[in-house]
């Protein structure tokens, strides 16, 4: 055996995720499914104790879910989870209605059945997940469902400004898929989607999009405006 078969051998390959990665996907984790509510304050301390990582780890955790939303801080009070706010999601969902409906409308124009079937394939996961009352594989099936819209008609950038937004999204999204009917009529407004695409009915698709974001909108400021902060 030569040596660099050697080498290779023995090598001890990289985890899939840093410890710093793996902290901070659990402390988001809990925000987006209200296990930290808005408002609650993060202690550097208790956040150590209960991940089992130092407090350097716990500090940068702190400052990327700062950057992405989900933490703000607070003079004298320090980090805590940032307040969903309604004037910012109605942006959001602004954002993605433009976005999402443009998408919709070119897979619709392109008249290619595998757009219809990738998006029926995650539709359908959508539905299992609620019916297994998976909220954690309906947001993921969710974003799946999006990613093909934009991708499968060559939109990329476009997907990455709403990947830019999908922590925030996600968090609206982890609180409006979880009321009464959501889990009915939000697969329902989607195979609309699905079927303007499928009849290649551009002006439909968009509005279909269009109309699936106005429902999620109209549910997230329903809930928002009711939700009490953490004492």
């Amino acid at each position: 055996m030569s040596g660099a078969l050697k080498d290779a051998a023995i090598r001890v390959e990289r985890p899939a995720k840093t410890l710093r990665e793996l902290a901070l996907d659990k402390v988001r984790e809990a925000i987006v499914n209200g296990y930290f509510r808005p408002g609650v304050r993060l202690v550097e301390r208790d956040l150590c104790a209960q991940l089992g990582v130092s407090r350097t780890v716990v500090r940068e955790v702190l400052r990327h879910l700062e950057s992405e939303g989900l933490v703000a801080n607070l003079p004298n009070k320090g980090p805590i989870v940032a307040q969903l706010d309604i004037d910012e999601a109605r942006q959001i969902y602004e954002i993605r209605g433009a976005l999402e409906g443009m998408a919709a409308r070119l897979c619709a124009e392109r008249g290619s059945p595998e757009i219809v079937t990738a998006l029926e394939e995650s539709l359908t996961a959508i539905r299992n997940s609620y019916h297994d009352n998976d909220m954690a594989g309906v947001l993921a099936n969710t974003s799946s469902f999006y990613q093909t819209l934009f991708t499968m008609v060559d939109r990329h950038v476009a997907w990455g400004v709403v990947n830019l937004l999908t922590v925030r999204i996600n968090h609206l999204r982890s609180m409006t898929i979880k009321t009464e009917r959501r889990s009915i009529e939000g697969p329902l407004q989607m195979a609309k989607i699905i079927d303007a695409i499928r009849r290649g009915d551009g002006e439909g698709a968009q509005r279909a999009a269009m109309d699936h974001v106005a429902a999620a909108c109209a549910i997230a400021e329903a809930v928002l405006s009711v939700q009490k902060p953490a004492e």
